[in-house]
């Protein structure tokens, strides 16, 4: 573009150019007998015109590049007020945010630091790494992989033993309902297996539910107590059957000093709140089978991100299917890192609370107490024992209740409870003629039929004292105490 004259130019080209300051021109220039007489306009016009050529000249060819460097100020994505909104979730006291506030800036945050994803950019090692790491090692398995929720291990692992469409899956009448529709979204049908008085699969009864369409087995290690494993996997080995273990309500218990998880092809564990450890929503998948885990993964991370190399074709038939995305975010896998460091501890107490209060009690004629598949390997954070019939058990739920010991009964006329088959409402649309009460006559007896009494962690030897104390006192009062071999009482 050719300007009117030179005062329209910056008083860098004018006095640069025009006063003939210039010497040395760049590439492409030339001053010949014509521009020179053209005058100090002709020669402005002329030096415009050969910017404009330079300007125009591909950067990969030495011409001037386009974009040089940035001159915006980034702010990051993420910074102290998502950081703040998290401190407000806590919890914290307005006084302690104050404080929080006046302590952190953007200042203190690199724009181009790592975002919360897992991957591309993230922290390294990311907190689902640091999570995972501490799942190998506490549920003493080679490959554990992170996921959204406890369902959602449930899911990916069904998914990565194969399990689909028109086939069963066996599970027990009493847990929670995600075990059962893992197996339903699949499209598999949930067979249900009856309890014993261990209130856990009962081994004894698995073998008439197996048929040509049985693909896997999935024993639920129910509320702090363990599976009678052996059996259970003997009979799954003898079918070519796959074993996933729900292990949800039972972190940190161990079979026969084998962590639960560790047993079956594969272990799911919840790590949420709603259990005994986990801050929010998070779950784990842990297998020691290689070529499971890359199935796990994949059922749990469509996307590829997993894969060393994202895009590639498949490295072995079977390693690609259509997955979903059950990853974990990094603040949940943050808060979990810290409370897989506490599950030792946890359970700890807890057997130490249930040893402490166990110890003390007599055996009662008109009581059974819950039977445990490894009294050293359960956690046992929930106290439960069988009156003989309803009206003995609402007399002594009363009478604990008075004593300040917190108890529950549920009783024959107890609400609906997605923890025992007969009330699974939504797998009876397509299921329901397998939640049928008389199908398991056991888990429907013992579920109405069961006191619960949790248990504390933090109760010190003195409050163990007193809870044993005022059990024993109530049901010394409504029952009566059984005789040892030797003619003296068992308390």
């Amino acid at each position: 573009m050719l300007f009117a004259g030179p005062a329209m130019y910056s008083f860098t080209v004018f006095e640069y150019i025009c006063k003939g300051y210039v010497t040395k021109f760049p590439m492409g220039w030339s001053w010949n007998e014509k521009t020179e007489k053209a005058g100090k306009t002709g020669k402005v016009r002329y030096m415009v015109d050969a910017i404009q050529r330079q300007k125009t000249k591909l950067a990969i060819d030495g011409g001037e590049k386009a974009f040089g460097a940035m001159t915006g100020r980034p702010e990051r994505k993420v910074g102290v007020a998502e950081f703040l909104s998290i401190a407000e979730r806590f919890g914290f006291s307005e006084e302690a945010k104050v404080r929080l506030r006046e302590a952190v800036s953007e200042g203190d945050l690199d724009p181009n630091g790592p975002h919360l994803g897992r991957y591309y950019g993230s922290a390294s090692p990311s907190m689902g790494e640091r999570f995972e790491d501490l799942a190998r090692e506490q549920f003493a398995a080679r490959h554990a992989y992170a996921v959204c929720n406890g369902t959602s291990a449930l899911h990916v692992a069904l998914r990565a033993v194969g399990v689909g469409q028109g086939q069963e899956i066996i599970c027990p009448a009493t847990g929670f309902i995600a075990t059962a529709l893992a197996g339903a979204l699949l499209g598999a049908t949930p067979i249900f297996c009856d309890v014993d008085a261990s209130l856990q699969m009962d081994p004894s009864k698995i073998e008439s539910l197996i048929t040509p369409r049985t693909a896997a087995l999935m024993p639920t290690h129910y509320m702090g107590f363990v599976c009678d494993m052996d059996p259970i996997m003997e009979i799954a080995r003898r079918h070519d059957l796959k074993v996933i273990e729900d292990c949800a309500q039972s972190p940190g218990a161990t079979y026969h000093g084998r962590p639960v998880g560790s047993i079956g092809d594969v272990g799911c564990f919840s790590i949420s709140s709603y259990k005994i450890i986990g801050g929010g929503e998070g779950g784990m998948v842990v297998t020691n089978d290689d070529l499971l885990f890359d199935r796990i993964r994949q059922a749990s991370e469509g996307g590829g991100l997993w894969r060393p190399d994202r895009f590639a074709p498949e490295r072995y038939e079977g390693e690609l299917f259509v997955g979903g995305n059950a990853r974990l975010s990094e603040l949940e896998s943050a808060v979990n890192v810290v409370q897989m460091r506490k599950l030792s501890g946890i359970v700890s107490r807890h057997r130490r609370v249930w040893s402490r209060i166990g110890g003390q009690l007599a055996d009662y004629a008109e009581i059974e107490w819950q039977k445990s598949n490894d009294p050293a390997g359960d956690i046992g954070y929930v106290m439960r024992f069988f009156p003989a019939n309803d009206a003995l058990g609402a007399k002594i739920v009363e009478a604990l209740s008075a004593e300040g010991i917190p108890a529950s009964y549920r009783g024959s006329n107890g609400g609906p409870d997605w923890h025992v088959f007969r009330y699974m409402f939504p797998l009876f649309a397509e299921h329901g003629d397998h939640c049928l009460a008389e199908l398991c006559p056991v888990a429907t007896d013992l579920h109405d039929r069961c006191i619960n009494l949790g248990l504390n962690q933090w109760w010190s030897d003195a409050d163990c004292d007193a809870v044993a104390a005022g059990l024993n006192k109530v049901l010394a009062a409504y029952c009566t105490i059984k005789e040892s071999s030797d003619g003296s009482d068992t308390a």
